[in-house]
């Protein structure tokens, strides 16, 4: 397998994989918001904004992935 290709596959593992974790934490903590809120709706805005805070972390991981990714694709030149 020549660099190249096997730069391409690297990239394709690296971003798979890092939007699969924060993907399903995104889900779950989606999850566990609207729980709470549906057992204290009176915490709602609360809940909002510390779901949205851990949203922002999880894309950031995502993020990081494509980077890496990218960094992989300059490697292979």
């Amino acid at each position: 397998m020549e660099a190249k290709a096997a730069a391409f596959l690297a990239m394709g593992i690296a971003i798979g994989l890092g939007a699969l974790g924060p993907g399903f934490g995104m889900g779950t903590a989606v999850a566990a918001a609207i729980e709470a809120t549906v057992r204290q709706p009176e915490m709602a805005g609360k809940v909002q904004t510390l779901m949205f805070i851990g949203l922002a972390f999880m894309e950031a991981l995502t993020l990081y992935a494509l980077v890496i990714a990218f960094l992989l694709l300059g490697a292979a030149k």
